[in-house]
C-alpha cells in the first residue's frame, strides 16, 4: 500500500490549477522559471513558490545547465497516484457492470 503522506503531498500539489499547468508544460520538456512564468499573470517569485510545492511533492526537480536552472518533471509520484486511483476505477467499473445487469434483468422482465 502506498504511504498516505506521499499521496497527501501529491494530491495537495495537484489541487492547484497553476501547478497542474506547470506540470503540463514540463511534460513537453524542461523549462526555466522565466519560461514557466510567461503564460501566467503572476510574478516569477509566485511561480517559484508553486515550484517549491511541486518539488516538495517530488513532482519537479531543478538542475543546473551552465547559467540555466531548468526544471524537470518527475513523473513517479503521478504513477503512484494513478495506481491508487486505479482501485477506485475498478470499483466503479464493477458497479456499472452490476447496474447494467440489473437494468437488463428489469427490461427482460417487462417484455
Amino acid at each position: 500500500m502506498v504511504g498516505s503522506d506521499t499521496l497527501d503531498v501529491t494530491f495537495a500539489a495537484l489541487a492547484d490549477p497553476t501547478r497542474r499547468a506547470i506540470l503540463a508544460r514540463l511534460a513537453t520538456g524542461d523549462a526555466t522559471v522565466t519560461e514557466l512564468a510567461a503564460p501566467f499573470a503572476m510574478s516569477q517569485p509566485a511561480i517559484s513558490k508553486h515550484l517549491r510545492v511541486l518539488e516538495r511533492a517530488g513532482l519537479v526537480s531543478r538542475g543546473r545547465d551552465a547559467q540555466r536552472r531548468p526544471c524537470r518533471l518527475v513523473a513517479e509520484p503521478l504513477r503512484t497516484a494513478t495506481d491508487w486511483l486505479a482501485d477506485y476505477r475498478d470499483y466503479w467499473e464493477t458497479s456499472y457492470q452490476r447496474l447494467d445487469a440489473l437494468l437488463g434483468d428489469l427490461q427482460d422482465g417487462e417484455t
